[in-house]
């Protein structure tokens, strides 16, 4: 009997660990904030994409030109020095992108969805915009992001972020 008990034992302790580490899990991922990682959150939940930044006139030029595929979880965040107005085009884009335009704070202030590959019509994202997450056609739709999602990067506004890293 003794041996069941320490079994029984040594499982319920195993089990409690897990419940705590899965606990914990969500708390320590919310104070992470990487200049590789994009968290957006909303009444429908909150999704983490990993991303390249796009900071620079050269690389915002090339963005995701030339690519045949985007991991599901990836994206590309386009990141300005300044509020400005925010225009797009699909040149050399080959897979179908939505395009999510941020505010100074990181909020979501209007998004483009399924851009159309190669369509070289500018896409207009509104003005007094800080950055722009470039993301697989649909999935804004599909995961429910929306204009007013609070988007979380150390670039936007240290001061006063809907998201405070």
């Amino acid at each position: 009997m003794g041996n069941s008990f320490n079994k029984i034992g040594w499982r319920r302790g195993l089990i409690g660990l897990a419940v705590a580490v899965m606990s914990a899990a969500p708390v320590a991922a919310e104070q992470v904030c990487r200049e590789d990682t994009v968290m957006l959150r909303g009444d429908w939940g909150n999704v983490r994409f990993s991303v390249e930044i796009a900071d620079d006139p050269q690389e915002q030029a090339i963005g995701l030109m030339n690519r045949e595929s985007m991991a599901f979880s990836a994206g590309m965040l386009f990141v300005y020095p300044r509020p400005q107005p925010i225009s797009f085009w699909m040149r050399n884009t080959l897979i179908p992108l939505d395009m999510v335009f941020i505010d100074a704070q990181g909020v979501v202030q209007h998004i483009h969805h399924r851009a159309k590959p190669l369509d070289e019509t500018p896409i207009f994202g509104g003005d007094n915009l800080l950055a722009t997450l470039e993301i697989n056609g649909g999935l804004s739709e599909r995961l429910g992001i929306s204009v007013g999602t609070q988007v979380r990067h150390p670039a936007f506004d240290p001061y006063f972020p809907a998201w405070p890293c």
